[in-house]
């Protein structure tokens, strides 16, 4: 099963180790599915959960925050979009989102973010919340 995580979900997983984001980053690691990214994603990725302004809140240290980079880096499946979508024109940076989704097949975009939610799916790719990914992923394993 491949799926794009958005930035928000590997964030909050940071902040919240016990929180459904938490179990999907968990999951992951376990290989219960692909993670697809792009290189605009990973760049936002990094940048976010090194920002010094979020740093406090996460609840990872140094030392695993690298170790969870790295394992992003080497990981994740990197598509390469093809194409610009710009549908989303509230957060403009959401679109990179749906074109990785998109160049990298994925099934999945799971999000916290409210304007990829209201979208519900975008050219056959389901966008759910992370609370409905853990479910999704608790019946594929049952």
């Amino acid at each position: 099963m491949e799926v794009v995580l958005d930035t928000n979900v590997a964030v909050s997983a940071a902040i919240n180790p016990k929180g459904p984001p938490a179990q999907i980053i968990k999951a992951w690691r376990a290989q219960s599915f692909t993670w697809v990214t792009s290189e605009s994603l990973l760049v936002e990725l990094e940048r976010t959960l090194r920002a010094p302004r979020l740093r406090r809140y996460i609840a990872w240290g140094d030392n695993e925050l690298n170790e969870f980079l790295a394992a992003v880096h080497q990981l994740t499946r990197i598509a390469s979009p093809t194409r610009t979508i710009n549908i989303i024109t509230s957060d403009p940076a959401d679109n990179r989102v749906l074109e990785a989704a998109v160049a990298g097949g994925a099934e999945y975009i799971v999000s916290g973010d409210q304007a990829l939610l209201e979208l519900g799916a975008f050219e056959g790719v389901q966008i759910v919340t992370p609370a409905r990914f853990t479910a999704i992923l608790a019946e594929r394993s049952s």
